[in-house]
């Protein structure tokens, strides 16, 4: 059988499943009598019956087992949570449009279905250029705007439906956008996944458990991605389940005190170096990718063989089943290493599962923006002593300092480099600005007035409550303070009398 014929075979069958599908009412498009919504599809008895026990099953394999906590948080979530995890900035896929009509689509699916159709369908195929779109297809993911386009043009793409030409390719953010409250002054999106509730909540959490690493969180929720060109039946719709994990552990020990019990499996694994290089994937023992380090550590492994575990207990076929990593360019920055389970089915290797190391990336961006440490504290066996600057401006001193300017002083200093603040802070000590240090110490302590010698003539009081000053000469400032305390004047007409003075 030629490859044309089998890919026909192949879409006959599932056209004949989809249909099965829908008319048992499994799932049916939803909207059906307004014509229904792309991406969007509502679950009949059996499709919520066959979705209750899959969920059931994982909380029971992963929560349960493996002692997470479990949470449930809103779908809407704040714009400024999603700005510092950067989802609004980069939460895109690249989408070109039919120059004509309007009609958008996602470009490396049309790159994709192209290269695809031509190895299935195209007889006269030379060797050489299969080779070339069979590499394409392994680096689809790691290819930029710009050779996404160049890609596009070499091979002649236009708009599937109109066969008209297409724009360059360029980012289109996938989040729902709406407004908290009536007055639409407080952005917000419909969360494009669960993970940054977990996040968002790590100090509770890790209060809960009793301050101790490691620790696990999970949430099974709704997300909501507004795909470019929803297809694929359930496999790219726009709004979905999403059941996360997040497993936070000390950075410098990532050993897993089970990963014994997962490191003999041995199942269909695609290193990146064999992606690029068009080997094909391997059987590898989970034990053995990490002793070699093709799997980064072994809390990352314990996961990937419990996942393993999960899908074919499930009733997932082994042998259609595989762990492929991430491409260098196609992780995150932050990210140490990346590996999607990946299933076949009629539409090809598609990825249902991601598990990766992500560094402490999520908790310090949360940390910088919300101003709260989401951090853990190790307990030494013995006391350890570590100096450490930290910039923590006072901020209702800064703004009586400096009123209007304050946001502008407070960013400074919180943007330091540790030399730059350490050089500052010398300064201010040798030339004494750092006085105020001395001040908050004798408010606390309740004294009225303080006063900083400024030179051998002159002299600074400052009035507690209204932290206002004054320069007065020498001579004068012991009767000065004595009229005020004595109630023979006030700080009122001490001010009109002499210059104030700012440090």
């Amino acid at each position: 059988m030629d490859a044309a014929q089998e890919a026909h075979n192949r879409e006959a069958f599932r056209q004949a499943v989809v249909n099965t599908l829908e008319r048992r009412l499994f799932y049916v498009p939803s909207f059906k009598i307004y014509r229904g919504v792309a991406g969007l599809y509502d679950y009949g008895p059996p499709g919520c019956a066959v979705k209750s026990n899959v969920l059931a099953f994982w909380r029971q394999h992963f929560v349960l087992e493996e002692n997470m906590l479990e949470v449930d948080c809103p779908c809407v979530t704040p714009e400024i949570v999603l700005k510092a995890s950067g989802h609004v900035d980069k939460f895109t896929d690249l989408m070109v449009k039919d120059e004509k009509t309007g009609t958008c689509y996602r470009a490396d699916h049309l790159l994709k279905d192209y290269c695809k159709d031509k190895l299935e369908k195209d007889p006269n195929l030379s060797a050489e250029k299969a080779a070339e779109l069979r590499h394409v297809l392994a680096v689809l993911d790691d290819l930029s705007a710009e050779e996404l386009g160049a890609k596009i043009k070499s091979y002649g793409i236009t708009a599937p439906d109109t066969k008209n030409s297409l724009s360059d390719p360029y980012p289109f953010n996938l989040m729902f956008q709406t407004s908290i409250g009536p007055s639409g002054l407080s952005p917000g999106y419909m969360r494009p996944e669960t993970a940054q509730g977990i996040f968002v909540n790590f100090k509770d959490l890790y209060y809960y458990n009793g301050n101790k690493l490691p620790f696990a969180a999970a949430q099974i929720g709704q997300a909501f991605r507004n795909e470019i060109s929803p297809r694929q039946g359930l496999l790219r719709v726009r709004e979905f389940t999403l059941a996360e994990i997040e497993h936070f552990v000390d950075p410098d020990d990532k050993s897993h005190p089970k990963f014994s019990e997962v490191a003999s499996l041995e199942f269909l694994m695609f290193p990146r170096e064999d992606q690029v290089s068009g080997r094909a994937a391997r059987r590898i023992p989970i034990g053995e990718a990490v002793t070699q380090g093709i799997v980064n550590n072994e809390t990352l492994g314990y996961f990937i063989g419990r996942v393993y575990l999960f899908l074919t207990e499930l009733g997932i076929d082994k042998d259609r089943l595989r762990f492929r990593q991430h491409l260098a360019n196609e992780m995150a920055h932050y990210a140490a290493d990346c590996w999607d389970a990946e299933i076949e089915c009629s539409y090809g290797w598609i990825e249902c599962v991601g598990i990766a190391d992500r560094s402490a990336y999520d908790l310090r961006a949360h940390t910088d923006k919300s101003g709260v440490p989401l951090v853990a504290h190790e307990k030494y066996p013995e006391p350890k002593e570590v100096e450490k600057l930290v910039i923590a401006p006072v901020k209702k001193e800064l703004g009586l300092a400096f009123k209007g300017n304050q946001r502008m002083v407070v960013e400074a200093l919180e943007a330091m480099g540790e030399e730059e603040a350490m050089e500052m802070k010398a300064t201010l000590e040798t030339k004494g600005t750092s006085i105020g240090k001395r001040y908050a110490r004798t408010d606390e302590l309740g004294v009225p007035f303080a006063i900083t010698v400024d030179s051998t003539s002159s002299v600074t009081v400052r009035e507690r409550d209204s932290k206002q000053q004054i320069r007065v000469n020498v001579d004068e400032v012991a009767s000065v303070v004595k009229e005020v305390t004595d109630g023979v004047s006030t700080w009122a007409d001490v001010l009109w009398r002499y210059p104030t003075h700012s440090s």
